[in-house]
């Protein structure tokens, strides 16, 4: 009799080697993961304000404030005052916040491809469509990492 699969343990396992390998990569270009979080949302979404990317975050407004600021400083984010609630801060990027976002994003594809490179393509088509299945069937933004709550 076969002893337990243990996937989820294996998932978990690889899901923090890609992680700690992920954050390597952002630090190189002087980023974190969080602020690789928030610069692909703002890519997807210009204008978001920040109780908005808090709630996609799933981080406290207070902690997303903080982000904002140090990537404000570094001139990647901008703030501005809703035309339409002068209550609500609009976020974007700058351009170099844009710049940045297409460095991380040729970063990710080398991420990909080397966190992948035990696998023929057809195994990594079928993984990508059962870790699609399974993020779905959990609910989970793809678009957010869990993680991000921690460090935002």
């Amino acid at each position: 009799m076969p002893g337990p699969s243990r996937t989820a343990f294996r998932l978990s396992q690889l899901g923090n080697f890609a992680a700690a390998r992920f954050a390597e990569l952002t630090r190189s270009l002087g980023l974190t993961p969080s602020d690789a979080g928030v610069l692909r949302l703002l890519g997807r979404e210009p204008g978001i304000s920040q109780r908005g990317l808090a709630d996609r975050l799933g981080a406290v407004p207070s902690r997303v404030v903080v982000l904002i600021d140090s990537m404000e400083r570094r001139g990647l984010v901008t703030r501005t005052r809703s035309s339409t609630d002068r209550r609500t801060q609009e976020l974007t990027l700058t351009e170099q916040g844009q710049h940045a976002l297409l460095q991380l994003r040729g970063l990710a594809q080398e991420h990909d491809a080397a966190v992948l490179a035990p696998l023929t393509q057809e195994e990594r088509e079928q993984l990508v469509a059962l870790l699609a299945k399974l993020s779905e069937g959990h609910r989970l933004d793809p678009d957010v990492h869990p993680g991000y709550r921690d460090s935002a």
